[in-house]
Parts: C-alpha cells; sequence; structure tokens
C-alpha cells in the first residue's frame, strides 16, 4: 500500500502553519512515477490547494475519513466528498460532532478494528484517543506503516489540553503505537517520522517529566492553577499560555484520577504519601 503525503496551508497553532493530508493506494505508482487509478482513501483533507486538487483527479478516491475533527484538519471534506462521491466515514458515536465540523453527512461509520477495503488490500482503524476524544489512527495495510494524526510529531510535542485532550488516554496511546512498532508515522504536522519507537519514547519522557514537575509543583505549596504553570513551565510562554495553561489542567485531572493530587478544577492539593511500614 503506498501513502503520499500533500502539506496544506491552514489555520493552525501548529509550528509548521500546514495540515498533513494523505492519500493511501492500493498499489505504488506505476513505473514512470505517474499515479494509477487504484482505489484510494482520502486522509485529513484540512483544505484545497492546486496539487491536492490535482491529485484527487488523477485517483479513484473511494473513502474520505479524517483522524480527527478539529478544525485545522477538516476543511476541504465537504468540498471533496461531492466532487469524488466517495464514501464518508465518521466514528461511531461522534457523527453529530463529525457533522458540525464538516458540514457533512457521514455515509457509514467506523469502529477501532474496522478495515476499509482498498483492492486486495486493508486500511485498518486505530483507536488513538489523547489529543482529541474522537482520535483515530490509520495503518495501511497489515503491519504498515501508521497515518496517526495528532498523535505524534517528529520534532517538538502534541498539545493535549483540556478540556478536550486527556492526557491519561495520550499516553496509552503512545505506549500502544510504540507496541505496534510501525516501520513509520505520518504525522498530522510535519515531516515523516522514520524512527517510530525513538520518538514515540521521546514523546513519552517528555510526558513524564512534565507531570513530575506539576506534581513537584503542588507538593511544594502551589495551590491556584497560575502558580502551577509558572513553576511547571521554565520558559516564555508568549504566544502560547492558554496551550501551556490546558495541558497543566489536562496532567492535573490525570494526576487526580491516579489519586496523586487533589484537584477541584480551580485549586490543586497534594495526596498525603503513606509511610511503608517498618
Amino acid at each position: 500500500m503506498h501513502v503520499t503525503r500533500w502539506s496544506v496551508p491552514v489555520s493552525t497553532r501548529a509550528p509548521s502553519g500546514d495540515t498533513n493530508a494523505y492519500l493511501l493506494e492500493a498499489a505504488d505508482p506505476s513505473s514512470d512515477g505517474e499515479p494509477g487509478r487504484e482505489p484510494s482513501v482520502l486522509v485529513d483533507p484540512a483544505a484545497r490547494t492546486d496539487a491536492l486538487d490535482r491529485a484527487v483527479r488523477e485517483r479513484s478516491v473511494e473513502h474520505l475519513l479524517v483522524t480527527h475533527t478539529h478544525p485545522d484538519h477538516v476543511g476541504a471534506v465537504e468540498t471533496y466528498a461531492a466532487e469524488t462521491d466517495a464514501t464518508v466515514w465518521a466514528r461511531d458515536g461522534r457523527t453529530d460532532r463529525f457533522r458540525d465540523a464538516t458540514g457533512c453527512d457521514p455515509d457509514r461509520t467506523f469502529t477501532p478494528g474496522t478495515a476499509i477495503p482498498l483492492g486486495d488490500e486493508r486500511a485498518r482503524i486505530l483507536d488513538a484517543p489523547g489529543h482529541a476524544p474522537d482520535h483515530v489512527a490509520l495503518e495501511a495495510g497489515r503491519g504498515g506503516p501508521i497515518i496517526c494524526g495528532d498523535c505524534a510529531v517528529r520534532e517538538g510535542s502534541v498539545v493535549v489540553g483540556a478540556p478536550e485532550g486527556d492526557m491519561r488516554a495520550y499516553v496509552t496511546t503512545l505506549r500502544r503505537l510504540w507496541a505496534t512498532d510501525p516501520p513509520a508515522l505520518y504525522p498530522g504536522h510535519g515531516p515523516e517520522i522514520d524512527a517510530p519507537r525513538k520518538t514515540l519514547e521521546r514523546l513519552l519522557s517528555h510526558r513524564a517529566e512534565r507531570e513530575q514537575r506539576v506534581l513537584d509543583t503542588v507538593r511544594s505549596g502551589s495551590r491556584s492553577l497560575e502558580e502551577i504553570l509558572e513553576s511547571a513551565y521554565e520558559k516564555d510562554l508568549s504566544g502560547v499560555r492558554d496551550l501551556a495553561r490546558a495541558t497543566v489542567v489536562a496532567h492535573l485531572e490525570k494526576l487526580a484520577v491516579e489519586d496523586s493530587v487533589e484537584w477541584d478544577g480551580q485549586r490543586a492539593a497534594a495526596v498525603a504519601i503513606d509511610a511503608e511500614d517498618d
């Protein structure tokens, strides 16, 4: 199965300033490099560009889906759905969210494990919540590369911010991707990740370090969100303070579920650590 990426300029908080749209094809391009008319899946058409328009025209786009319904991933769903007459997929139980985001009614719904046929091969839906509650990934053939949306980036980190983001779910998603060990990850923003396990380990370490800072800050006596934010980040937050604040809340929510802190949505408190019996 062949995966091709198009970087689409779009309004996004991602540092790259664009979102990746992907086409999965049932077969590799011909020997002259030209695309064929094999069935294909269009993923995350964030906006229209001349290059993406041409690519869609040159292929037989039979299916269309998004990894999640954040605005910077869905801008051209309705247009390409109408032009290609492709089957539009949405996550089961999230069709209203999909409709509100795209302006498009889905034709079919998927659940984790759903296999979308492409010729003799299958693209498989993987559960990948955390960055967004409806987030999925797409495995391009058995043991193939994974289009991972906003689960990972080759450089930097992914925003997992409350109330949309669930840090506990996100960490679990990273661990599942690590266990799957795909040959490559194709992210929603930035270049291909050609060393998936190394990148996933870096992202897991980053989250663990941030969580420990938040926990240490609460244990040292900080109570309000602003106090915790100031101590948890040792850098200038100009332009990203709102994202950092939402991330700290997501960490606090995770720590509260795990009984490491008390958090009421406004103030945090440390949970007493029981001394071990002699």
